[in-house]
């Protein structure tokens, strides 16, 4: 069963607020460290914003799957369709993690490639949550 904020609108929203500003400032981090051409500290914010999608954003979406998902879906079977997609949001997210994990072990430079896939959890994870907060709470 999912928590009390999981299902409703403001506070489910202000989750996924909190969680993609979280990620731009750890990403301004990220960039301001690169420019200055601070090999540590890029490393260092590398990691710590890899951390958070996965502490932070990923496990959102797995406490949405587990619980409220399943909830919404028990409540309105008509949304299993949308529910599929928003699911393949994040597993996509995931899959982007993973990809930045396996490149971080196999270069320890912060790649271009490294820095696009960042930028692309971002895009993914805006238009998830405006998605999932049109579809879910009509």
């Amino acid at each position: 069963m999912s928590g009390p904020a999981l299902r409703q609108l403001h506070s489910h929203k202000a989750i996924h607020e909190g969680g993609l500003s979280g990620a731009v400032m750890k990403m301004e981090d990220l960039v301001g460290f690169l420019e200055q051409g601070e090999q540590e500290m890029m490393n260092r914010a590398c990691d710590d914003l890899l951390d958070y999608w996965k502490t932070r954003v990923i496990s959102h979406a797995d406490a949405e799957e587990e619980g409220f998902y399943k909830e919404i879906l028990a409540e309105n079977p008509e949304l299993e369709r949308e529910i599929i997609q928003l699911t393949r949001d994040h597993d996509l997210m995931r899959l982007v993690v993973q990809d930045i994990e396996d490149l971080r072990q196999t270069d320890q430079q912060i790649t271009p490639e490294i820095m696009q896939k960042f930028y692309g959890l971002l895009v993914i994870n805006e238009l998830h949550s405006r998605e999932e907060e049109r579809l879910l709470f009509r």
